[in-house]
C-alpha cells in the first residue's frame, strides 16, 4: 500500500492465468478491494475476444510478408514444429505472424491444456467484482499500447524469447506450477527468479523497467488526488531491482506490505 493523508493506493500483484482452485480473493486482498472506490488494471480486455482482431492484424502480422519459418534457425523451427504437433496446430497458419505473438499464443494454448486460463485469472475476478459493485474500472496502458510494445521489440529479441518459451513449454506444467505456487505464497521475488525474466535483457527492459517507471510516475501523480484505489498488475512488476516499489522509493514515496 502507498498512501498519504487523503489517498490510499493498494498495489496487488496478479497471475494472469489461473485454474480457479486458488483461494486468493479473501483476507487482506478482499478487505483492500472492498475499501477501494476504483479499480485500475494494466489494460481492460474486451468482453468479446473477436474485438481484438483488428489490433492483432495491425501489430502481430509481419507487414513485410516474411514467413515465420524464414526467420528461425533450423533447431528453433524443429522445436516449434514439435510443440505445434502436440497442440494439433499446423505451422503454415502461423507464418504471417511475428515471433512475439507466436510465443504468447503458444503459452496461452499450452496453459489451457493444464487448466489455466484468463477466464479464471485475477483480472477477470477483480473486474467482475468491480462491475457487481458499480466500481469504476480504468487502465494504466490499454491493450493497443501493450501490443505495440511487443511489436517494437527487435526481431532478434522476439526470436530469443520464442526459443526460451519453446524450451519451457516442452514441460509446461513443470514451468507453470512453481510460478503459481510462488504467487499463491505471496512471494513475487521467488516468482521472478523462476521466470528468469532477465535472460533476455531487451525484453526485460521493455516489459518491466520502462513500464514500471511509468507506473511509478502515475502513482506519484495519483497521490495528489484524494481517494482509495486498487491497482492490479502482474506480480512480476512488484518484484526485483526494478519493481514498482523500488522505483517509488527512488522518488521518495514509501510503500508498505499488507499482510
Amino acid at each position: 500500500v502507498v498512501k498519504d493523508e487523503d489517498t490510499t493506493l493498494y498495489l496487488f500483484g496478479t497471475f494472469h492465468l489461473l485454474d480457479g482452485k486458488q483461494a486468493w480473493f479473501n483476507d487482506g486482498v478482499k478487505t483492500a478491494f472492498d475499501a477501494s472506490d476504483e479499480l485500475v488494471l494494466e489494460a481492460i480486455l474486451p468482453d468479446d475476444p473477436a474485438d481484438l482482431q483488428p489490433l492483432i492484424v495491425k501489430y502481430a502480422v509481419d507487414p513485410k510478408g516474411a514467413t515465420l519459418s524464414s526467420k528461425l534457425k533450423p533447431e528453433v523451427k524443429a522445436k516449434l514444429v514439435g510443440q505445434l504437433d502436440a497442440l494439433g496446430f499446423p505451422l503454415p497458419s502461423l507464418h504471417p505472424l511475428e515471433p512475439w505473438f507466436v510465443s504468447m499464443t503458444l503459452a496461452t494454448m499450452s496453459a489451457q491444456k493444464i487448466g489455466l486460463s484468463g477466464d479464471h485469472g485475477a483480472e477477470k475476478a477483480l473486474s467482475t467484482a468491480a462491475k457487481a459493485k458499480g466500481m469504476p474500472i480504468s487502465e494504466l496502458e490499454g491493450v493497443e499500447y501493450q501490443l505495440a510494445l511487443f511489436d517494437r521489440m527487435p526481431e532478434t529479441e522476439q526470436i530469443a524469447s520464442l526459443d526460451q518459451s519453446l524450451d519451457e513449454l516442452a514441460e509446461i506444467e513443470a514451468a507453470f506450477r512453481p510460478m503459481l505456487e510462488a504467487w499463491s505464497a505471496g512471494n513475487p521475488d521467488g516468482l521472478m527468479d523462476i521466470m528468469d525474466a532477465e535472460a533476455t535483457p531487451g525484453l526485460y527492459k521493455a516489459l518491466f523497467t520502462v513500464r514500471n517507471a511509468k507506473w511509478a510516475e502515475w502513482i506519484g501523480a495519483r497521490l495528489e488526488k484524494p481517494g482509495t484505489v486498487f491497482i492490479a498488475v502482474g506480480a512480476g512488476h512488484l518484484a526485483g531491482r526494478d519493481s514498482v516499489q523500488q522505483l517509488l522509493a527512488a522518488r521518495g514515496i514509501p510503500s508498505e506490505r499488507v499482510e
